[in-house]
């Protein structure tokens, strides 16, 4: 059995974010089935359900999941926080559904993340962003976040190896956004 880090359930205007379930493999893999999708994750474009449960559940990664789901129970994403380089530090990571891109979940959803890792005493979040991927880095700067440096080659991928933009946030510049602006 594996057992899954817990995590408090979080609540937004539209949204639940709460823990992993096993079900969440079946509602997440129409999107991390398909390779456009993956192109930003480490792993490549899963082939089936329990492959992607066995890497959503890895009892060896020592970050916490939350799973994004509406008032319909619908998954409509993923968002993770890592332990940074020292106490205080979180890192966090993401990817939303195909099917709910561009409705603003992300923004939604990762904000009341990092609200959440500030309250519980995160003193600096950050987030490793794709050199290439341009949503991502709209997300993260309207989040408030600062770009702190770029990393050539500092990711081994399916892709190859990856340059990142390293962003963060310290916990005293956090403005949340308003709830209209999600």
């Amino acid at each position: 059995m594996t057992r899954l880090r817990a995590v408090a359930t979080l609540h937004t205007q539209r949204f639940t974010l709460r823990p992993l379930r096993r079900s969440d493999a079946a509602a997440l893999l129409p999107t991390l089935s398909d390779p456009v999708q993956c192109r930003y994750l480490t792993h490549a474009a899963f082939a089936s359900e329990e492959e992607l449960w066995r890497w959503l559940a890895d009892p060896h990664w020592p970050g916490r999941s939350w799973i994004a789901e509406d008032a319909t129970c619908t998954v409509a994403g993923r968002f993770v926080a890592i332990p940074g380089h020292e106490k205080g530090v979180e890192e966090i990571g993401y990817i939303v559904c195909a099917d709910r891109q561009r409705e603003g979940v992300a923004r939604e959803c990762a904000a009341a993340l990092v609200e959440h890792l500030i309250e519980g005493g995160a003193r600096k979040i950050t987030a490793d962003v794709d050199v290439e991927n341009p949503a991502s880095i709209r997300l993260i700067e309207r989040l408030g976040f600062t770009r702190e440096g770029t990393f050539r080659e500092h990711e081994a991928t399916h892709e190859g190896l990856r340059d990142l933009h390293r962003y963060g946030l310290i916990a005293h510049e956090w403005s949340p956004p308003a709830q209209s602006d999600t």
